[in-house]
């Protein structure tokens, strides 16, 4: 039997691996278990004659989904003994690297928070065929389904999404400038300008698992008591940059060089008002920011 040499199937594995990375991280929600799946999966791969392999893509691919499933159950476990809110670990993007294309379209943080409240199983459905465009009857033969069961899967997913989540997506350049603004508004201590921002039912996500004091126990929510909790906080010494965090403009704060927290607003379907903000401050989250603020 012809075999692969083993740097013809590692540069194939290269290939597919920004793509690998992305569905599996929007299953997850963490850098560390999709790298976890990624290692599994290139040990799957590399264990195999990958020369007899047709569809390498199509085989990576269904490997890494039912790598990604079979971690959902310790994944869950942990959130469930998670200090406080549970936010998805961002994605910051370098602003003085070239991202990779397919990272870069990775579905945002308001989004990824609500294919939390799906099943393992409508979640992987749901991301390989709205995020990434897999037919029905890939997906099935992935996950060893029947396509009509997978197409009421995706059905399902579809409208539990829809209904808390408006597929539209404000343009970069408003989000950017309302978050600037907020930003602005914050630091200067105007609070008038914050209630005008925030939508009146506004919530508050602090996600520092018991090891910030950036992270509070609970969501808060209203205009009045986050616009209050914002200024409180909003405080001199600390270095505040502007990135992408998972596709959208969002905050960087900084402090002695060290990154503090990210903070990304969701904003209405207008772009006038903030209905979210989500603030991830636990250190062990903070792994894709970039080391330090100067820049």
């Amino acid at each position: 039997m012809c075999e692969t040499p083993a740097a013809d199937a590692s540069e194939v594995f290269a290939g597919h691996r920004e793509l690998l990375f992305s569905i599996v991280y929007n299953m997850l929600g963490t850098v560390g278990d999709t790298e976890d799946v990624l290692q599994e999966t290139w040990l799957a791969w590399a264990a195999r004659d990958v020369a007899g392999i047709g569809n390498p893509r199509a085989y990576l691919v269904r490997v890494a989904v039912n790598q990604a499933l079979a971690h959902q159950s310790a994944l869950r476990r942990r959130k469930e003994t998670y200090l406080g809110p549970w936010l998805p670990e961002p994605l910051v993007a370098d602003p003085d690297a070239a991202e990779p294309a397919v990272r870069a379209e990775s579905v945002s943080i308001a989004l990824l928070v609500v294919l939390e409240t799906l099943t393992p199983l409508e979640r992987a459905v749901f991301v390989l065929h709205e995020v990434f465009a897999y037919q029905h009857t890939e997906i099935a033969a992935m996950l060893d389904r029947s396509p009509a069961a997978i197409r009421q899967i995706a059905h399902r997913a579809r409208e539990h999404v829809q209904a808390r989540r408006p597929r539209a997506r404000v343009d970069r350049r408003t989000h950017r400038e309302v978050t600037e603004r907020f930003v602005e508004a914050a630091f200067g201590g105007d609070l008038p300008a914050l209630m005008e921002m925030l939508a009146p039912d506004v919530v508050l996500w602090p996600d520092g698992g018991g090891k910030s004091a950036a992270g509070g126990p609970r969501p808060i929510r209203g205009r009045d008591k986050v616009a209050r909790l914002v200024a409180a906080n909003a405080r001199g010494g600390v270095d505040v940059r502007y990135h992408h965090v998972n596709g959208d403009p969002s905050v960087l704060i900084f402090t002695e060089g060290a990154p503090l927290a990210v903070m990304v607003l969701d904003l209405d379907a207008g772009g006038e008002q903030v209905r979210n903000i989500y603030v991830v401050s636990n250190p062990d989250k903070l792994g894709s920011v970039p080391g330090h603020a100067a820049g």
